[in-house]
């Protein structure tokens, strides 16, 4: 696995410190965490390419680059439960969980629930829970949540996963599609959310989270 180390390196170094990203928990996440385990086999060669890599029908994982800046802007703490929405393959929840104490990662897509299990469990990541469900529902029994992290873009949010936020909990995404989003960082005072305009970038869609199509003529 030394030409993956290597590569690692390289995309902490060239792609992760150059955009802004200085947290040491985040970088260091970024630099343990074997990403190649978590993309397909046959797309291996891409794990370190700052690109979006399609995982499924459904599911894109984000580019390493604004994926760091969102994990930085969680602000994920070492005593944390945090809730990753749209978890894919489980790359997010295995980096969020050498930042946390406890991560639950939901994702609709059982065969990815079931790949990112084995491949979690494989590495030893026992702090981490996949589960099989709606993403737009969250995941209620184990919340609320110090942190949520929703792994792709959203169109709009439901008021069901904002209420699994811990007073004073943050939640961080992407907001739109395409040239028009930028990440967000919501925060909960009480039964009140503020929302905090972080930095443009753009992320693959989650559908979960589309706004539904007009009806037209």
């Amino acid at each position: 696995m030394g030409e993956y180390a290597d590569a690692r390196r390289q995309m902490v170094d060239n792609q992760i410190r150059t955009t802004d990203v200085t947290a040491y928990n985040v970088l260091e996440a970024f630099e343990v965490v074997p990403r190649e385990l978590f993309v397909p086999a046959h797309l291996r060669n891409l794990a370190y390419s700052d690109v979006d890599i399609v995982i499924s029908d459904s599911r894109c994982m984000m580019q390493p680059s604004p994926l760091a800046k969102l994990l930085q802007l969680a602000d994920i703490k070492s005593e944390d439960l945090v809730l990753v929405i749209g978890a894919q393959a489980g790359y997010t929840a295995a980096l969020a969980s050498k930042m946390a104490n406890t991560v639950v990662a939901v994702e609709s897509d059982e065969a990815l629930v079931e790949q990112a299990q084995d491949t979690l469990t494989g590495l030893g990541f026992d702090n981490v829970a996949m589960i099989s469900g709606d993403i737009a529902k969250g995941y209620v029994s184990e919340g609320p949540y110090d942190v949520i992290v929703i792994e792709g873009a959203v169109e709009q949010l439901p008021d069901d996963l904002l209420n699994q936020m811990k007073d004073g909990g943050v939640l961080v995404t992407v907001d739109g599609k395409e040239r028009r989003a930028e990440a967000i960082k919501i925060l909960r005072n009480g039964e009140s959310f503020s929302r905090i305009p972080a930095f443009d970038t753009n992320a693959p869609i989650l559908t979960e989270f589309s706004k539904p199509v007009g009806f037209s003529f």
